[in-house]
């Protein structure tokens, strides 16, 4: 074997190891993976119940609900389309209708989206990315 076949043949196995180290990092990392979703997104693709996703948009103004056991429902629009929002515990101080919201959660079989993790917007000038470019694209948008 001459020195260029053992440089390619290193080379090569170096590229093997490091497409399977790629392939298994992506592989443990499925699960952990959340994609972000407008409400118009959900009316629009069959998202199947108990699939984790991020539900971002603005908190409908009036849907806001809250219960005696840290129950709290209320609805997340694009101002095209909502989703009704279930969330059990304490809502970050900034949570109020009318602005900006990201939540982790699920829909469960009813279409009802329950929430497992809400955050909030932290000053009057900022907007999660995902949510400014839905709104962008609904037109609706008065940023910057």
């Amino acid at each position: 074997m001459t020195r260029k076949q053992r440089r390619l043949t290193m080379i090569g196995i170096a590229g093997a190891v490091l497409a399977v180290a790629v392939g298994l990092i992506l592989f443990a990392l499925n699960d952990q993976i959340v994609f972000f979703q407008s409400p118009t997104d959900i009316a629009e693709k069959a998202i199947p119940p108990g699939q984790r996703i991020r539900l971002g948009g603005l908190v409908e103004e009036g849907t806001v609900v809250r219960s005696d056991d840290a129950n709290v429902s209320f609805k997340v629009t694009d101002t095209v389309n909502s989703v009704s929002v279930t969330y059990k515990g304490i809502l970050p101080d900034l949570f109020r209708e009318g602005q900006g919201v990201v939540t982790e959660g699920v829909i469960d079989a009813r279409g009802v989206f329950v929430a497992d993790n809400v955050l909030a917007k932290h000053d009057e000038n900022y907007v999660p990315k995902e949510v400014a470019e839905a709104l962008k694209q609904q037109g609706v948008w008065q940023g910057e």
